[in-house]
């Protein structure tokens, strides 16, 4: 299910204060949103890294990074002071807003078949407008990939 120019889904979640975050709240600024697995995770823990290392790089070109995942708040507030993370980590615990945008799905692991997130980046320009999308992503270089594509646009 590919996104690109279209209209992003809308949604609202709480993030690991419990406040509701809206994406509509940021009409007007890109919005870097990736879906990833789970909290704490080797892969996961330096996806969120690499995101907070060049997060002013990111803020300079008029971004701002929100990750989804099915974790609770509290589990996202360890995360986040952990790692000293400085944007919001949301909570999609019945996977909706996963669903929406596609990225719900099955996954095999040592033999096992389960459904959970793929970890998938979206770019939604000024507009609200799915700009560009990265499924199926590997960490390594990954930040870097979605920077440049926000410094050529």
């Amino acid at each position: 299910m590919l996104l690109e120019n279209q209209k992003a889904p809308l949604f609202s979640l709480v993030n690991e204060k419990g406040v509701l975050i809206h994406l509509e709240d940021f009409k007007g600024k890109n919005v870097v949103l990736y879906f990833y697995p789970k909290d704490m995770t080797p892969g996961c823990t330096t996806e969120a890294c690499d995101f907070r290392d060049a997060h002013e790089n990111f803020s300079d070109l008029n971004a701002v990074i929100l990750g989804v995942s099915m974790d609770d708040s509290s589990r996202h507030t360890k995360f986040i002071e952990k790692h000293g993370l400085p944007f919001s980590l949301l909570v999609d615990a019945d996977h909706q807003v996963a669903e929406k945008y596609g990225v719900w799905t099955l996954k095999k692991n040592f033999g096992k078949e389960y459904m959970g997130i793929e970890r998938t980046t979206f770019l939604i320009n000024e507009q609200g407008i799915i700009e560009k999308e990265w499924r199926k992503v590997r960490v390594k270089n990954h930040i870097e990939d979605v920077l440049n594509y926000l410094k050529t646009k």
